[in-house]
């Protein structure tokens, strides 16, 4: 493809009034006359904020990709996109994502870029700039920022994420002072990178890898490891061969490939969150996938990956042991064989990789869980279905009937939770409403409520709850989570009164209400929809136009893509 007219030549390699427009303001950065003479331009798409703490290391890996881009006789040129920080934005960086892809997708298509590298982190830094990239389908790479090291706190290993969870229940139990939290906060983050346990920024780095679109074996490698660097110059040089090659997103995001990429979240007891966005993914690019999929191709899989909230171990862990080559080469008789960025199948790539550590990664003859991927329930409380993570439940857990205690909203539920009246015990289900898509709105990680402090006093560690919302990957318990319809839009969930009997039934993927059709009926009568949480603006929008998350919780007019032509131009 040596021959094929490069996409940039239409600003670049015109000598007349728009050529000189767009060369001359170029050139106030100091590029010589030879980077517009035919050089492809790779765009660098940097998710860097010092308000992502996450990425706050990708930067220093722009420079690192531009080396890379120059080798390989290529022109990069970075761009900025919006930094989705899961720390600290409010209410939720799920509300932002699609925004984040918008930015992503328009900033790709109205530049002379050839092709894309994107540096990613953070949670949803990772989708929402596929997303993006799909709706232009050029030639794309991922460069995976990388978790932190390991940490460590009095002795013991820790784990992002995970160590929130647990420190929240000792302080409610008054296990732990203020004190001895703060010493904490700064021995679990102790190095650049996203959290290290296999929470949703890993998961994402992992299923990124298993799509096919980051080089072989980049996705565990500590963000300060001297050999993630090595795998951006790397990348620097691929992409610039992938459009010389013409090897598009589009072409490497096939419907295999999102196979490979489920089946691979089910060996690394992976996020939920991974459901939510392979699905607005794949509506992106028109490929067929379904929230069944994920429980067809996948939930009878094992977990051979012994990492934190369902394992023991961390990311850093994970690369010493062999990476993700490690886990896909022991998963191969259950992959497609799909292609990836360099040109080569997932399979290949990973092919005779050494497991050096059968205490963190196992095979499918000695897995850590029998059956661990997500499981999809129906029944009349989620007619369009709900999800839950069985490697992350209470096995005693799985299937229960117990009586509902209704929190209304998040509001609610804080200001009830630890009240000693509440009317509530160990076998009980609690159900929040109101924290989907629509009604929060943008759907947070409050799915895994704290449990109440009685109970906790009393030596419960795990219940029954269920809600529309989402829960970090970093989290743990037998929590059903993407309730859909959610509540906000007249959902089951929002009929779900106190007292209401709820059967949970994982092994036959049910999830059911035990109130009569009539009742409901009734209830559905007397039900008045919340009033929206915005009146104006991007929020306003997402609300009116914001899928279900059986879709994915994509907005309902960026399915599909608008390419990368621009036809009309500036001047």
């Amino acid at each position: 493809m040596k021959d094929k007219k490069l996409r940039s030549s239409e600003w670049f390699g015109h000598n007349d009034k728009m050529g000189f427009v767009h060369r001359s303001w170029m050139r106030n950065q100091g590029h010589p006359d030879h980077m517009f003479d035919g050089k492809p331009v790779i765009g660098i798409c940097n998710t860097w904020s010092d308000l992502t703490p996450c990425n706050a290391h990708l930067r220093d890996f722009a420079e690192i990709v531009k080396r890379g881009v120059y080798e390989a006789g290529g022109f990069p040129l970075e761009f900025p996109v919006m930094s989705l920080g899961e720390t600290l934005m409010k209410p939720t960086t799920m509300l932002w994502r699609n925004l984040a892809s918008m930015d992503t997708e328009e900033s790709i298509r109205a530049n002379p870029i050839d092709g894309v590298v994107l540096l990613t982190g953070c949670d949803k830094t990772t989708p929402s700039t596929i997303m993006g990239a799909c709706s232009v389908d050029l030639p794309t790479i991922v460069v995976p920022g990388g978790p932190m090291l390991n940490g460590y706190w009095r002795g013991k290993k820790v784990g992002s994420g995970t160590l929130t969870w647990q420190l929240s229940e000792a302080l409610v139990k008054g296990e732990v002072s203020g004190e001895e939290v703060r010493e904490a906060e700064s021995c679990m983050s102790r190095s650049a990178g996203h959290c290290m346990t296999m929470g949703t920024a890993s998961s994402m780095a992992c299923t990124v890898e298993a799509l096919g679109l980051t080089l072989p074996n980049a996705a565990a490698i500590p963000a300060v490891d001297s050999r993630k660097k090595v795998m951006a110059h790397l990348a620097g040089n691929r992409i610039v061969e992938m459009v010389r090659e013409d090897l598009k997103i589009s072409k490497v995001l096939t419907r295999e490939a999102f196979e490979n990429a489920i089946k691979i979240n089910a060996a690394i007891g992976g996020s939920t969150n991974v459901v939510l966005h392979l699905l607005a993914i794949a509506r992106r690019l028109g490929v067929t996938l379904s929230l069944e999929d994920f429980d067809t191709l996948a939930s009878r899989l094992p977990m051979i990956v012994n990492l934190m909230p369902a394992g023991e171990y961390l990311m850093e862990d994970l690369f010493y042991a062999g990476g993700l080559n490690a886990v896909i080469d022991a998963m191969q008789k259950h992959l497609r064989p799909a292609i990836t960025v360099n040109g080569t199948t997932l399979v290949e790539n990973a092919k005779n990789t050494a497991n050096s550590n059968s205490k963190v990664i196992g095979d499918l003859e000695n897995p850590f869980i029998k059956e661990a991927g997500i499981a999809v329930l129906h029944g009349n409380l989620c007619e369009k279905g709900a999800v839950i993570k069985p490697c992350a439940a209470s096995p005693n857990l799985m299937n229960h009937r117990g009586r509902a205690v209704v929190f209304e909203s998040i509001e609610d539920y804080h200001n009830r939770i630890n009240d000693p009246s509440l009317d509530i015990d160990k076998d009980c289900v609690m159900v929040l409403q109101g924290v989907g898509p629509v009604g929060y709105p943008g759907m947070p990680e409050v799915g895994n409520m704290t449990l109440p402090k009685k109970l906790l006093d009393q030596g419960v560690t795990d219940m029954v709850r269920i809600s529309d919302g989402r829960m970090s990957g970093t989290a743990y318990g037998t929590v059903v989570l993407h309730v859909a319809p959610e509540s906000a839009v007249g959902g089951t969930l929002a009929l779900v009164r106190n007292g209401d009997i709820i059967t949970l039934d994982v092994a036959n993927r049910r999830l059911q209400l035990e109130v009569s059709e009539e009742e409901l009926a009734q209830r559905k009568k007397e039900w008045t929809p919340p009033q929206p949480q915005a009146d104006r603006g991007y929020t306003k929008m997402y609300i009116e136009n914001v899928n279900q998350a059986d879709q994915g919780c994509d907005l309902d007019f960026l399915k599909g893509g608008s390419g990368a032509v621009v036809n009309r131009d500036l001047h």
